[in-house]
């Protein structure tokens, strides 16, 4: 296959622009982000596009809504989490990107904009991701945008003391909170899943429980590669992609502590969704580490062909994660994910 080129990403990154962030009903649009992904894992431009015309037929992309009036420095706070602002926030950010430049645009805007990161089920951080790690400013815009319209807020943090080091040991505290077995949610979309489950009076403290050091993403990381290897599930898919997503944004900010916190907090959110798992223990990992997976490069010809969007994004966040973290375990779970094992 041969490689894409930064004209055939661009051509179909502006295509894909002019759909909206969201496709009924409030399902996250990956289009943007998994062409880039697709790009990273050596896909050509025919694949770009004939992935993205399959795509959008598939889930019926609906267009970017026209929009209501305009947002200034004085009003982005206002409306928040209002989706009938898309067009609006996603000007106002795409402006202030190009006049700030990314870097800085996001170390301004995004303290604020942490506390809503449940948005879409994460897919404005996702997106916002993509965009810095292709230094692609009008991409940045729109996420902005995105996590700015789709705005969903979590308990604050402060006001609990800290109890233990291992993210593990927060997850674990889920199944203990008054509410988070047997509820219902009026549709079953993660991000529903977390609204009620955050809303719950007994989940606040959870953001303060872990105490934050240096080493507290690398914790995460390994919980979370730990969390999915040990049930392959889909919400647990995001813990994992979650946090490469996360270490591409960091360095833009000041204090990432903020956006590790908000991030954990949706995790745990999701800990009902994906059944109050128990996290495998260093011997079912090393077993799990020592089953024979195929190369990534099968691995990423698997991804660039599957029609699934968590495929290409678990593969490409998996390939990232393991040449930071050196954990063989990344490798297992996205040739599992793919159908190689």
């Amino acid at each position: 296959m041969m490689p894409n080129t930064p004209d055939g990403l661009d051509r179909a990154l502006a295509v894909a622009r002019q759909d909206s962030v969201e496709f009924p009903r409030y399902l996250a649009n990956h289009a943007p982000m998994v062409l880039m992904a697709l790009d990273r894992l050596g896909a050509s431009s025919d694949r770009l596009d004939n992935w993205y015309d399959a795509y959008r037929a598939k889930n019926g992309l609906v267009p970017l809504p026209p929009p209501v009036a305009p947002i200034t420095e004085e009003t982005w706070r206002a409306s928040l989490g209002d989706r009938s602002r898309e067009a609006d926030y996603r000007a106002f950010f795409t402006i202030e990107v190009q006049r700030l430049g990314l870097p800085l645009a996001i170390s301004q805007y995004l303290p604020t904009l942490i506390p809503g990161v449940a948005g879409s089920a994460l897919h404005p951080l996702m997106r916002l991701a993509y965009a810095v790690l292709n230094n692609d400013p009008v991409e940045a815009g729109a996420a902005l945008g995105y996590w700015a319209t789709t705005y969903l807020p979590l308990p604050a943090a402060g006001r609990h003391p800290a109890t233990t080091e291992d993210p593990g040991q927060v997850l674990a505290m889920v199944g203990e909170i008054e509410g988070t077995r047997g509820y219902e949610v009026e549709i079953d979309l993660l991000w529903h899943h977390i609204r009620h489950v955050s809303g719950l009076t007994g989940f606040a403290p959870l953001v303060d429980r872990l105490k934050f050091t240096s080493d507290t993403p690398r914790l995460m990381a390994a919980t979370a590669l730990a969390l999915f290897a040990g049930t392959m599930d889909f919400s647990a898919l995001h813990s994992v992609t979650g946090l490469h997503w996360i270490r591409l944004i960091a360095p833009n900010l000041e204090n990432p502590e903020p956006l590790y916190r908000a991030f954990w907090q949706v995790i745990a959110a999701l800990v009902p969704h994906i059944g109050f798992p128990s996290l495998p223990g260093p011997d079912e990992l090393a077993a799990m580490r020592a089953v024979s997976a195929p190369p990534w490069e099968d691995i990423k010809l698997a991804a660039i062909a599957s029609n699934d969007e968590h495929d290409i994004s678990l593969v490409y966040s998996a390939w990232s994660e393991e040449q930071v973290w050196r954990d063989s375990l990344y490798r297992v779970v996205a040739a599992r994910r793919v159908g190689l094992i």
